[in-house]
């Protein structure tokens, strides 16, 4: 399980700057057990969206973002929707978000940070990964984790090493991950937010948050706890 928190909504809001309408996906699997996905909290996006003075041409849910083809099928009634929004807000864990745009090929937003819990996340097919850093920066990426994607987890463009865009640490097996987002930003027209993405990392973020250590997010043997609210401080 990948435990995530929401980000504020002015965060979200700054990444569609420039951007009129949107389509608000949610994940029922990991993302709805900590209050970031599901039905309940895409409709609060909506409505947090609308309020700002955003379009939202439509929402959807799916079971398990982390799937790629039931995403294309569960997605496929809402072609029109889709192609109405300028990119997509997307409320789960950072593999959702990374699916998500690899499916659409559109921006995508993620809507809440993914946070370590100290231990294995689990496992999924797809070559998509999260770092769980706790800042996910896939607005400014393509939708393609930089810290996963990059065996440096470089945040601000390759290394001197790459060549023929593959990457110097295993060049047979490995394409640079930041040749890999230039491509994507560049279907999508969009190769100037890589002058946008932050060039330093915290990384305290990706240090287990203490209020999820006494819940069973982190421990099963521990009683259910109080999970953080939307928009709710976690104290790290």
């Amino acid at each position: 399980m990948l435990v995530s928190t929401p980000k504020p909504v002015a965060e979200i809001l700054s990444a569609l700057a420039g951007e009129t309408a949107v389509f608000v996906l949610g994940c029922n699997g990991c993302a709805e057990a900590c209050k970031t996905g599901g039905p309940e909290h895409v409709e609060q996006l909506r409505r947090d969206l609308v309020e700002h003075g955003k379009v939202v041409s439509g929402s959807a849910v799916v079971d398990f973002l982390c799937e790629k083809a039931l995403v294309a099928f569960r997605l496929a009634p809402q072609a029109a929707a889709l192609a109405a929004a300028d990119s997509v807000v997307v409320a789960s864990c950072g593999v959702g978000v990374q699916v998500a745009a690899a499916v659409l090929e559109k921006r995508c937003h993620p809507a809440a940070n993914t946070v370590s819990t100290g231990g294995e996340p689990g496992l999924w097919r797809g070559p998509e990964r999260c770092g769980q850093c706790g800042n996910c920066l896939l607005s400014y990426t393509g939708g393609i984790c930089p810290v996963t994607s990059c065996t440096k987890s470089l945040l601000n463009g390759p290394c001197g090493g790459s060549r023929d865009g593959r990457c110097e640490f295993e060049p047979d097996a490995r394409p640079c991950g930041w040749i890999r987002i230039y491509e994507r930003l560049k279907a999508l027209g969009r190769t100037d937010l890589m002058l946008d993405v932050p060039g330093m990392r915290d990384y305290s973020r990706s240090q287990p948050p203490r209020a999820y250590r006494s819940t069973a997010l982190w421990d099963l043997e521990q009683p259910p706890g109080k999970v953080p609210a939307a928009g709710e401080e976690v104290r790290r």
